[in-house]
């Protein structure tokens, strides 16, 4: 075996040794004090360049600089006293995470243990699951109607193809205990569907904890995940607490803003992942605990894996179920079904009866809404507030970085403000006609302009196209008032 002599081994012990760095399947370094190496795994050899022998004659400082570990995480242990994971380039030109860990005797610093994968491999796996996973996607989409009511999910409004696609996935893995990861922007509604699939699976009936990672600080994140026993440090609760990790028991743990999850807790979360227990802070015995995990980011988790900031060993742990939650401006076909559910939401808030007028409908279509969801749902919820009258007319309130005012310019069924500050009253709407509602009068403007340009366009794309709405939209328009397209 090529090794020097690590210490003082029993004839046994030195056998389980030599086993385990013969048959690591990572690339396994023991290193001393000094940075000296003493043992290397057979793997290593091919990664590094080196033979076994010619590393095991060497030390960790001079391989970082003859650039052979670049950096070397042995040497970050050695600054720190404490365990390191970081991306590493070897001079073969592989790109590796590896991970240290120190171990102490009698107070002092005596060997690191290091444990290096190529990235190489998770790539080439990443790839042939992406592969699978599109042509899981294709199969699916072959069983999945076009209908408008396919797919009738309480709380949420699916409409487009792809959402009905993601809500069919989600009920078909609710049944079962896998860990769900859900990707894709900010606020596209991730923990809307992770609170639906609690729903659909066998643990509906338990809690559903809902955690943003990034918003617990560092200094609470132990006590408040894995709870603490009374006295465990100053300030803690008289009785002790049950953290939410324990919350979870019997239900469903959601995780969101997983990326931001600190490296150290990282490595207690997947701890608990594998056993199914933990402990309480200030307490000796360990807890059982038994929850479906779900956990959402809108980072790239292999990137930040690369990175060194998300601990590879978790990260696969996550990446079971990978579900990506495209942006709205990808399915603006969900747009009419939000808007009206925000409408119906802000009415009982507020206590009164408001509706839109027709023409704020192509607003809300061309928008891109970067923000998504949440951004649809304030955006409507400013509109509601600062509408003059019972009709919502149609604001021009574009996001943030697109420079355009966010002052709603109040269309002709509400009053405007001129720029010396003075009311100018609009013109009186014509009046409905008798027994007739605002509703049903709005719906017969509509048909009345779909009946009139059905005559002029070849196709459902060209209509969509010049009244600023979806094709799937116009198709259900139509539908809904029996219009065909007759072009002359």
């Amino acid at each position: 075996m090529m090794q020097k002599r690590i210490g003082g081994e029993a004839p046994l012990d030195r056998l389980v040794l030599e086993t385990l760095i013969q048959t690591a399947q990572d690339h396994l370094f023991i290193v001393d004090e000094s940075g000296a190496i003493l043992a290397v795994s057979p793997s290593s050899a091919a990664v590094y360049g080196m033979s076994r022998e010619a590393l095991c004659n060497t030390t960790v400082q001079a391989l970082e600089a003859d650039g052979v570990l670049s950096p070397s995480v042995s040497m970050e242990v050695m600054r720190t006293g404490r365990s390191a994971q970081l991306l590493q380039r070897t001079a073969t030109g592989r790109q590796v995470i590896a991970e240290a860990h120190p171990i102490y005797w009698q107070g002092r610093l005596k060997r690191i243990i290091s444990r290096s994968m190529d990235m190489t491999d998770v790539r080439l796996l990443q790839d042939e699951y992406a592969l699978l996973q599109r042509r899981f996607n294709a199969h699916l989409s072959r069983g999945v109607g076009t209908g408008e009511a396919d797919m009738e999910v309480p709380g949420l409004e699916i409409r487009s193809q792809v959402m009905r696609e993601v809500a069919q996935l989600l009920e078909r893995v609710a049944a079962t205990d896998a860990t769900v990861l859900m990707l894709g922007e900010s606020g596209v509604g991730k923990t809307a569907f992770a609170r639906q699939l609690h729903r659909w699976s066998r643990r509906g009936e338990g809690a559903f904890v809902d955690v943003n990672c990034a918003a617990i600080p560092e200094s609470l994140f132990e006590s408040e995940m894995f709870g603490y026993q009374p006295g465990a440090f100053s300030g803690a609760a008289r009785q002790g607490k049950a953290g939410l990790l324990e919350q979870a028991h019997g239900g469903t743990l959601f995780l969101d803003e997983i990326g931001e999850l600190p490296l150290a807790m990282q490595s207690k979360l997947l701890k608990v992942i594998q056993d199914g227990s933990l402990t309480r802070l200030g307490d000796t015995r360990s807890r059982q605990v038994d929850f479906r995990l779900v956990v959402a980011t809108n980072q790239d988790l292999a990137r930040r894996v690369e990175e060194g900031a998300f601990r590879l060993d978790l990260y696969y742990r996550l990446n079971v179920i990978p579900v990506t939650l495209p942006p709205l401006r990808e399915r603006r076909e969900d747009i009419l079904g939000l808007a009206e559910r925000q409408l119906e939401t802000l009415n009982r808030r507020y206590g009164g009866e408001k509706v839109m007028h027709p023409h704020i409908w192509s607003e809300l279509m061309s928008n891109d809404w970067p923000g998504n969801v949440r951004e649809l749902e304030n955006w409507l919820e400013r509109a509601w507030l600062s509408a003059d009258g019972e009709v919502i007319g149609a604001p021009v309130m574009a996001a943030p970085d697109t420079g355009k005012s966010a002052i709603p310019t109040v269309m002709a069924s509400s009053v405007a403000a001129n720029t010396n500050g003075t009311k100018l009253e609009a013109k009186d709407p014509e009046p409905l006609a008798p027994g007739q509602t605002l509703k049903s009068a709005m719906a017969a403007h509509e048909r009345d302009i779909l009946s009139t340009m059905a005559d002029s366009y070849r196709s459902t794309y060209a209509l969509a196209e010049r009244l600023g709405i979806s094709q799937p939209s116009v198709v259900r328009k139509l539908k809904r008032h029996g219009i065909t397209l007759n072009p002359r």
